[in-house]
């Protein structure tokens, strides 16, 4: 489809154009964030450094009178660093040793400087840490990606340790002098060349297949895949052309609209974006590409195409096994269920041997010495039953055996119900276990599900070794001087419930679904309806029916909350509830 928009000629490209062609960092991506890390991050305190995933790290920096959160990770398929705007967490289960060397060189130091070396993809931030100078080097190149600790030109350590059988040119150890990528020659400089060694250089092409695109990236300095696409569509030529059919003398003008700009720095950073999903980003106007929307930030583009690198997505990894272990788990207990239930529903075989033994008694005078069948009615207009006798036996004691028999199963009948009851107790256990897991933000978070499971006997295999890093800790919100607790799964629920409250606070959960129990302090004050309601949002948001449009809170008092006896953490039983129905908001809905 062709339409004039700007004055270029508009192509809709697919995702999987996008997904495959030139996607990274380039080296105005990298210029753009240096501008925007020295307004937001020099002079700023990094206040924690933490491991957010296997080739992540986190910092917390107070810089502009606020907190700021930055991410950088040297995935070989999505390299990157920029800011975030949520709260970082931990996400490993052992800390790296890149990541103490951060804390032990950087928690308490000064960001003093962030640069990049020319034409390079590559961004070094300064630090004036707490045992001197250092600098941090990130190195977001696909499969070659690499952070670094470096002080006084020598690695301290890095995310990648590359040796000199992996890369002879260039080794990247501890105790390792750091070297910059071997210089790139041949290329020329677009803000030194003139549109005449432009043309020279394109028509050295003797490679009649060789992609415009491809030879254009391969003769100027800067300019990736996706820019040189954008070039070859600015000079109105089909991104898919070869060179032998491009006009290099348009091609160099078009390339100058793009490089002007971003000689002066001018940054039009942002994405384009194809059935509402971020396929492209870059630091200038994508017009090749469909539905491009200006952002405000180059980390808030680069947050918008990666996802962000925090919150509950950041750990699906290290869930998977404990989703694998809980579904196991619900296999067998549906399975023990059925069991269960089918023994309650099913009394013939009870039923047989209660009439086998009465009809044993009934014909016993009847029965001779060595017979080993009685067949016999019990009902009439039924078939006869035939009953297996021992001849070693007399009839009497032939009778009493099957009496005992039936006496056992109907002892083992008894306890039935009960065991139904606990079955379905510990399946609402493994549904809320299964939502703690679903909601876990952290490490320590979804240890604790991997944990319970152990306890519980649940888990498969070898059991969970639990780790130092202690239960995390239920949500403390304060309103109005009003003090408010909320459990955000089992175990902080546990917390609220029968450690926190007292038993005259409000206490309220989501009706019928795994969730948060929520206590609202009672110091004396009449608690306002507008609060409970407020508080009953919360709950409800931490809860398995966040999705809904409107949700049934119960609310009493914590005396009439009672643990349920044998259960897993945080299961109860309530009684003199009362209800609210609110549509499901987070703890903001405090501040408002």
């Amino acid at each position: 489809m062709h339409l004039t928009k700007n004055g270029y000629t508009e192509r809709r490209i697919n995702l999987r154009f996008c997904l495959e062609n030139g996607m990274n960092f380039d080296v105005f991506t990298i210029s753009a964030l240096v501008d925007e890390f020295m307004d937001t991050l020099v002079g700023g305190r990094i206040q924690d450094v933490l491991d957010t995933d296997p080739m992540g790290i986190g910092w917390e920096v107070y810089a502009n009178h606020r907190r700021q959160y930055v991410y950088m990770s040297a995935d070989g398929q999505t390299p990157r660093i920029h800011r975030v705007s949520a709260r970082l967490r931990r996400g490993t289960e052992r800390p790296k040793q890149i990541g103490l060397l951060m804390r032990r060189y950087l928690e308490g130091g000064v960001i003093t400087h962030v640069s990049q070396p020319k034409w390079e993809r590559i961004l070094q931030i300064d630090v004036d840490g707490p045992e001197g100078e250092v600098s941090v080097i990130i190195e977001p190149m696909e499969r070659r990606s690499n952070i670094l600790l470096v002080q006084e030109g020598i690695v301290l350590d890095c995310m990648r340790r590359v040796g000199a059988d992996e890369n002879r040119y260039r080794v990247s150890l501890p105790n390792h002098a750091y070297q910059l990528p071997p210089p790139m020659t041949g290329k020329l400089d677009p803000f030194v060349a003139t549109e005449n060694d432009f043309v020279q250089k394109w028509q050295s092409n003797d490679d009649p297949k060789r992609k415009g695109s491809q030879w254009l990236s391969s003769l100027v300095l800067g300019v990736s895949p996706l820019l040189a696409k954008e070039s070859l569509f600015r000079a109105d030529v089909d991104i898919t052309a070869l060179a032998s059919q491009i006009e290099p003398q348009r091609l160099w003008q078009a390339l100058q609209t793009l490089l002007v700009p971003l000689r002066k720095r001018e940054w039009h950073t942002g994405n384009a974006y194809q059935y509402g999903q971020a396929v492209a980003f870059s630091s200038y106007p994508l017009t090749h590409l469909a539905d491009w929307k200006a952002s405000d930030s180059m980390s808030e583009a680069l947050v918008a195409f990666y996802g962000a690198a925090v919150g509950v997505d950041a750990y699906n990894e290290a869930k998977k096994p404990i989703e694998e272990q809980i579904q196991e788990a619900r296999g067998k207990l549906n399975g023990k269920l059925a069991s269960l239930e089918s023994g309650l529903k099913d009394q013939s075989e009870r039923n047989y041997l209660q009439q086998s033994g009465e009809l044993i008694l009934a014909y016993q005078y009847n029965i001779k010495k060595g017979q080993t069948e009685l067949k016999a009615e019990y009902e009439v207009d039924e078939p006869p039953l035939k009953i297996a006798l021992d001849p070693s036996l007399t009839p009497l004691e032939n009778a009493q055996r099957y009496f005992d028999k039936f006496n056992r199963a109907k002892r083992a009948q008894a306890g039935v119900p009960l065991l139904v009851d606990d079955t379905k107790l510990e399946l609402s256990y493994l549904d809320q276990l299964a939502f703690d897991l679903e909601q876990a933000a952290n490490y320590p978070e979804i240890e604790e599900v991997a944990n319970a499971l152990t306890e519980r006997g649940l888990w498969q295999g070898a059991p969970r070794l639990k780790r130092s890093s202690g239960k995390t800790g239920p949500l403390k919100l304060t309103k109005d001087g009003y003090l408010i607790w909320v459990g955000r799964n089992s175990f902080q629920n546990e917390i609220v419930t029968f450690k926190n409250a007292n038993p005259s606070d409000l206490w309220l959960h989501v009706r019928g679904v795994p969730g948060a129990h929520g206590v609202i302090r009672d110091d004396g004050r009449r608690i306002p309806d507008t609060l409970i309601a407020n508080v009953a949002a919360i709950v409800a948001w931490y809860s398995a029916s966040r999705a809904e449009q409107k949700v049934i809170v119960d609310v009493t008092r914590v005396k009439y909350v009672r643990k349920i006896k044998g259960a897993g953490a945080g299961m109860v039983t309530y009684r003199n509830e009362e209800i609210v129905t609110v549509s499901p908001t987070n703890e903001e809905t405090l501040n408002g």
